[in-house]
């Protein structure tokens, strides 16, 4: 293990990148993914979750809610900050990068079954891509909301959707970008991504109106209109972006 060693940039990179993944309330020493990474880094455990809270300070989300990392850090966290805090694409392609090299495990053995190593060319280097971006908006967004739907508050990891407020199809910018994700549970994903419902600027529920033909069906006020008008979780981090919402009210949402 490394210790009292300065860090470098790309180890700093991969302490971002778990960073976005790892509830900030759950950074500890004896979290297992901060063990994983700390293991790849030749880092303990410790010195990682340290370093994450030094990049805690930088996150002006945390600021507003007077949630605050540790007060001293380094000019190397804020250039790693700068350059990936608005490029999530960036972020992730040379963090796995660097895993990938580190762990001496490739990116298809991580991400590919036993079929899908079969792909040759750029079908298997799509897939690849896809399921690393995929993995990494779902954590980000999931560990945001403390795996918990920002509805009802369920906490079933395996009902839980990391849900695209812009549709990825409509912006491939901001496809890995936190603030266009909000945790949904696999119901009302559906329902968001269909435009029955959708949330205003004050993160407010609002039900579609095509939806009130159904009232009278218990199961669909139980699902639906028991949430009308209701505040949203919000998370410590990645708050939904007023833009993304505003664009799914006017371009997805059905009308309420």
């Amino acid at each position: 293990m490394k210790k009292g060693t300065d860090w470098s940039r790309e180890e700093t990179i991969i302490a971002f990148y778990v960073y976005c993944i790892v509830p900030f309330s759950k950074s500890s020493k004896k979290n297992s993914v901060i063990i994983h990474y700390a293991n790849i880094l030749g880092r303990t455990p410790s010195a990682l979750h340290m370093k994450i809270s030094n990049i805690g300070r930088l996150d002006p989300e945390l600021k507003e809610k007077n949630i605050t990392g540790l007060t001293h850090g380094s000019k190397i966290e804020e250039d790693v900050w700068n350059e990936f805090e608005s490029d999530r694409e960036s972020l992730v392609l040379e963090a796995e990068k660097i895993i990938e090299r580190m762990s001496k495990k490739t990116l298809e053995d991580a991400y590919l079954n036993v079929y899908e190593k079969k792909y040759t060319g750029e079908e298997k280097e799509r897939l690849v891509r896809m399921r690393v971006n995929q993995n990494f908006f779902r954590s980000s967004i999931l560990s945001a909301y403390n795996n918990t739907c920002a509805i009802t508050g369920m906490k079933i990891n395996e009902l839980l959707i990391a849900s695209h407020i812009k549709p990825w199809a409509k912006d491939i910018n901001n496809r890995l970008n936190p603030h266009n994700g909000i945790c949904l549970n696999v119901i009302h994903d559906k329902a968001f991504d269909q435009g029955y419902i959708t949330i205003d600027k004050h993160y407010r529920i609002i039900i579609a109106r095509e939806i009130r033909k159904y009232c009278e069906n218990s199961f669909v006020n139980d699902v639906f209109y028991k949430y009308d008008r209701q505040t949203i979780l919000i998370p410590n981090k990645f708050k939904p972006s007023l833009e993304f919402l505003e664009y799914h009210n006017d371009m997805i949402f059905k009308g309420g």
